[in-house]
């Protein structure tokens, strides 16, 4: 796939770089498709390649030994996975499944790293976001050890909202997550979910229908952190 195929997909990790620093390096990149259900690995595989999500929906999960599942992430389109391991070489900590008909670019972990060594613009965008994910997580451990589950969901919504550019008025976030996958994120059950979701939406907060989720009045979720 040559360097200017690759930026047509419009990766957040590449806008603004030369097509011919992409040719240059001679990476290796592929297009996967998989259906809804299928793994994009495993946890604890023992594999380090990187992935970039172009189309569908991906989540990214942990399976406790009780069976439980947690969700740790819902990828948006043009998100870059499985780099923990490019890096350390170490098995997977989560496991990627596709919720939805799904597209991924492929990156062989030697021409991702080749990639960060070769483009110091992408390196720094990755560093960043690593950054970012790590005061994400930082985030997420404080509202699990001091909000209520009112709190938790709220602030859940509005992280989704954001990552949507849903937070306003008479938005709707399409695609969205089942009350027993938004329980799974954030450490709580799928009937207090239910039931703050329905607090929620008699308070005019949101509205939720099957995956839509319209934010009537961002204020209302605010004002409950």
């Amino acid at each position: 796939m040559n360097g200017q195929k690759l930026l047509s997909y419009d990766l957040p990790l590449l806008r603004g770089i030369d097509a011919a620093d992409l040719d240059r390096l001679d990476l290796g990149w592929s297009e996967q498709s998989f259906s809804a259900g299928q793994t994009i690995f495993g946890q604890e595989d023992d594999s380090h390649d990187v992935y970039f999500l172009i189309s569908g929906a991906l989540l990214a999960v942990y399976w406790a030994e009780d069976g439980r599942e947690i969700v740790f992430t819902r990828f948006p389109v043009g998100s870059m996975l499985g780099e923990l391991s490019a890096f350390d070489n170490r098995p997977r900590s989560l496991a990627a499944f596709a919720k939805a008909p799904t597209r991924v670019l492929h990156l062989p972990q030697a021409s991702f790293l080749a990639l960060l060594d070769g483009v110091p613009q992408v390196r720094q965008r990755v560093i960043h976001d690593l950054v970012a994910r790590i005061r994400t997580l930082t985030e997420k451990t404080q509202e699990l050890t001091t909000y209520s589950i009112e709190q938790r969901v709220c602030s859940y919504l509005i992280r989704l909202a954001l990552q949507c550019d849903c937070l306003r008025p008479g938005a709707v976030i399409e695609g969205a997550p089942t009350h027993a996958e938004i329980a799974a994120s954030i450490g709580a059950n799928r009937e207090m979910v239910s039931r703050t979701m329905t607090k929620l939406t008699k308070r005019g907060a949101i509205k939720s229908a099957r995956q839509k989720i319209e934010i009537r009045n961002p204020d209302l979720l605010s004002e409950v952190l």
